[in-house]
């Protein structure tokens, strides 16, 4: 949600964001909406002020057993008028709510110019890339090839027999691999980067989904359930949520909270894309990182949770690079997006693996969180978000990365004590 004021005091810069992620101007339509609105209440205090004066005027001449008929039709009439002036009021503000509500985040200064990913910035790639002494394969070759019981241990045919298109079930040591990656990083960022480890629910109301910048902009990606719940699209919304509503203690700042979860995507949109894998499914594990903290610490922030990030690809070995994203590929939410991108082999190319980004006060002021600086007046907190790493994504990349000519893998020492001691799947 943005701050009328703030438009209202420079109607031209709110514009000319808009414009850089590719929208049209909105100010002048919206302003027109606010206007009538505040003419409206403007327009209803004043008759207010005008009836209860005739209510005192009535009185008097009912003491003096005079004539108040007329002052009573007016009043009458004046009730009427003030009935339509509230609704139309209401509806005004109901209608500039839902225009605000679509709009995307107001973009950091530092935001690139560019129309899609591919004006992206690359900040800085790190890891050194593996030079096979063969063709590497993808991760679904390599899942297919091994055995479990009899079935593949990357079983994509199940999962679509069970559920459809873009699920999988994961069977033996592959299964176990995807548990020991979601352990190790939820690990990794509570004992080492100082977050808060929490288990979340799934199944969230709506107003946790539109304080999270998620409705209603995204209601066709997600998941809503019979009686008006929704499967979380990542623990972001639960974790964020968890202050919505609150007048946050200073002392607090900075929460920092992470969660493993399921996560849920109808992936609308996606049809054709990254058919074959596990890139792109409906239902997959997370490691989410949130941060809860001070408009005049989120930039900071926003760096130290992309390092921790980071460091759990650092830690697996994995070559990446950091992409800070342009106008037209930032999220709705964000104001300033870091994405990481591990090599992927079996694809000889970049994917996506997290994205951290700071929506700083937008998502505040949609759930109402907000902290009481010194004896100062009311601030909305800033909030930040980021894949830590999505879990079956990265899963796909020790794969790819560590991968054998016999088409076994290689796990990553680090994660060896996870894995009971096995050092080699396949």
């Amino acid at each position: 949600m943005h701050d009328l004021r703030a438009l209202r005091a420079d109607p031209a810069g709110f514009d000319a964001d808009l414009a850089r992620r590719g929208l049209e101007p909105v100010s002048s339509s919206i302003l027109a909406l606010d206007e009538e609105r505040r003419a409206a209440q403007t327009a209803l205090q004043e008759k207010q002020t005008r009836r209860n004066a005739l209510s005192r005027e009535i009185g008097a001449i009912r003491r003096n057993k005079g004539d108040s008929a007329a002052l009573e039709a007016e009043a009458i009439s004046l009730r009427t008028e003030m009935e339509g002036l509230d609704a139309r009021a209401q509806e005004l503000d109901v209608e500039t709510h839902d225009r605000l509500a679509v709009l995307p985040n107001r973009l950091d200064a530092s935001v690139p110019a560019g129309a899609d990913e591919t004006a992206n910035v690359v900040v800085h790639e790190r890891g050194a890339v593996r030079n096979f002494a063969f063709t590497p394969k993808q991760h679904f070759e390599l899942g297919e090839a091994m055995q479990q019981d009899g079935y593949a241990q990357m079983d994509f045919a199940t999962g679509a027999r069970l559920s459809g298109a873009r699920f999988v079930m994961l069977r033996g040591g592959i299964a176990r691999l995807e548990r020991a990656l979601g352990q190790f990083m939820l690990d990794l960022h509570v004992t080492e980067h100082g977050y808060s480890e929490t288990h979340v629910p799934v199944l969230v109301n709506e107003p946790a989904m539109y304080g999270t910048d998620k409705l209603p902009k995204f209601a066709d990606q997600s998941f809503v359930t019979t009686d008006g719940r929704w499967l979380v699209p990542t623990a972001e919304v639960p974790l964020t949520a968890s202050v919505m509503g609150e007048m946050v203690d200073a002392a607090q700042l900075p929460i920092r909270l992470s969660a493993l979860s399921l996560c849920f995507r109808s992936e609308a949109g996606a049809s054709g894309r990254d058919v074959r894998g596990m890139l792109r499914q409906h239902q997959f594990e997370k490691v989410e990182m949130v941060s809860i903290t001070t408009p005049e610490e989120s930039d900071a922030e926003h760096e130290r949770m992309t390092r921790c990030a980071e460091r759990v690809l650092e830690l697996l070995e994995i070559p990446f690079r950091r992409l800070l994203l342009c106008a037209g590929d930032t999220g709705f939410g964000a104001a300033k997006t870091y994405d990481l991108e591990a090599w992927l082999p079996g694809q000889q190319a970049w994917r996506e693996i997290s994205s951290c980004s700071n929506t700083r006060d937008f998502q505040a002021r949609r759930m109402n969180a907000r902290y009481r600086p010194g004896e100062g007046a009311p601030v909305f907190v800033h909030t930040l978000n980021g894949s830590g790493l999505a879990v079956g994504r990265t899963l796909i990349a020790v794969m790819e990365n560590w991968q054998e000519e016999d088409g076994s893998v290689t796990v990553p020492p680090v994660l060896r004590t996870y894995m009971g001691g096995v050092e080699r799947l396949g």
